[in-house]
């Protein structure tokens, strides 16, 4: 049997990183994945979710720009695009790339079937290694819906049928308001299908600032997307070539697919780690703040459960990198930033509101409307929007949160996002000197609104 010093299982992101590092550093690195290198987020998530975005979001932007025309939207250029962005589902050069660099690569579903030292079958393939990294992501969760499962893929999406859709549907239900669902449902009404969005709890995006979440809510609803919330789907049936749904007011929907945005579940009961004594929290490895589960084995990204985002799982796999190569160091998860790339982008970082008062600070807040306080907006776009909203903890003068929503928010959240990791003083944010004109000036004004 092959010993190696690592196996890595699962290459997404996170994996990816940790496969890297080992790699440059010199040590013998066995890869398993049993779908494409690169993961969900290369092939159908991240990358492609944004590549579609783009389209309809320069157009809303050259429509509000002054001396433009509203250009046309080109479907099939925008398709072959994505297609060539998600390397049309092939991932031969990754592969290729990775044993150039001395990697075994295992393609198929891996086990763990033994430990000290760690070994993982795949196939009739059979390794050891001193430290195994569980990197398998997590699955799009579907909701109980009556009928549901008798409507086939045609019918019902989850974020992989729609991020490779060949064909803009004219109507979509989407079931979810989660930052999946808010973004596809910006998608497709951007490209002219009609979106109904229905959500269980009182608002989209609910576990953010209800400010911003109402915000966003309005911004929908002015481009003609159908909300409802505190609604749930109950049933679903074919109906012609489409699907009707019925809702838990007894309301009906139609529509010709269905987008499931409910939520992710980890894959990491998927590979006989139980059965080995391996402590598990659900379907999620318990990690310490190492990222380890025991002596030797470890996790990241999705299948921890930790903020499931792209960069938490990259930042995991340098943590898990720096361990296995016996530099350990702790993970902090404060100021993730949070995106949702509609238009325009949202952003939050660190507390809401609530969250901080439930916490025992002492809160001050501030919200700034971007186009009463700054010249960038209005030359961005001659009908401007934006607002920036920050969560302050009075009695030691720092930031605990903020929320920004407008263009580009995605890049300016950071600011935000050091201030609140470093705990930089509110005064010291007051003395910087941002670039004129940019968003990220609404700092200033939503610092001197505070109470702090």
């Amino acid at each position: 049997m092959e010993h190696l010093d690592a196996i890595v299982i699962g290459m997404g992101p996170g994996g990816e990183v940790v496969a890297d590092k080992l790699l440059t550093e010199g040590r013998r690195v066995g890869v398993v994945e049993r779908e494409l290198i690169g993961g969900e987020c290369g092939y159908w998530a991240c990358i492609p979710t944004k590549v579609l975005l783009r389209a309809p979001e320069v157009r809303a932007e050259a429509t509000e720009a002054a001396g433009t025309t509203d250009p046309d939207l080109d479907w099939s250029a925008l398709r072959d695009y994505r297609d060539q962005m998600i390397r049309h589902l092939d991932d031969s050069k990754q592969v290729e790339g990775y044993r150039e660099r001395g990697a075994r690569v295992l393609r198929g579903v891996a086990r763990v079937v033994g430990r000290d030292p760690w070994r993982v079958a795949v196939g009739e393939t059979e390794v050891s290694a001193d430290h195994v990294v569980v990197a398998t992501g997590s699955s799009a969760v579907r909701p109980p819906v009556d009928g549901l499962d008798d409507l086939g893929p045609d019918l019902v999406w989850t974020n992989r049928e729609a991020t490779t859709l060949t064909e803009i549907p004219p109507r979509a239900l989407v079931i979810g308001g989660s930052a999946v669902g808010v973004e596809l449902g910006a998608f497709l009404t951007g490209m002219g299908t009609k979106v109904t969005v229905v959500q269980r709890g009182p608002r989209l995006l609910d576990r953010e600032d209800p400010r911003l979440c109402a915000l966003i809510t309005e911004r929908f609803e002015a481009d003609g997307v159908d909300v409802r919330t505190g609604a749930q789907v109950e049933s679903v049936r074919r109906e012609g070539d489409g699907v009707l749904a019925t809702l838990s007011d007894g309301s009906k929907v139609r529509t010709d697919v269905v987008l499931l945005a409910t939520g992710r579940r980890p894959r990491g009961d998927e590979l006989g780690l139980a059965e080995l004594g391996v402590q598990m929290d659900g379907s999620a490895p318990s990690i310490d703040e190492h990222c380890r589960v025991a002596p030797g084995l470890w996790a990241v990204g999705d299948v921890t459960a930790r903020a499931m985002f792209t960069h938490v799982a990259k930042y995991q796999g340098r943590i898990v990198a720096d361990g296995v190569l016996g530099s350990p160091r702790t993970a902090d998860y404060t100021a993730v930033p949070r995106v949702v790339f509609s238009t325009p982008e949202i952003a939050a970082v660190g507390l809401t509101e609530d969250q901080a008062r439930d916490a025992g600070v002492d809160v001050a807040t501030s919200e700034v409307d971007l186009t009463e306080a700054l010249a960038r907006p209005w030359t961005y776009a001659t009908d401007p929007v934006g607002h920036l909203g920050l969560v302050a903890d009075r009695e030691h003068g720092v930031l605990v949160g903020a929320w920004a929503f407008g263009p580009q928010a995605a890049e300016w959240i950071h600011t935000a996002a050091m201030a609140i990791r470093m705990r930089l003083p509110v005064e010291a944010l007051r003395d910087s000197i941002p670039q004129f004109p940019t968003f990220n000036e609404g700092y200033l004004a939503a610092l001197d609104a505070l109470d702090v």
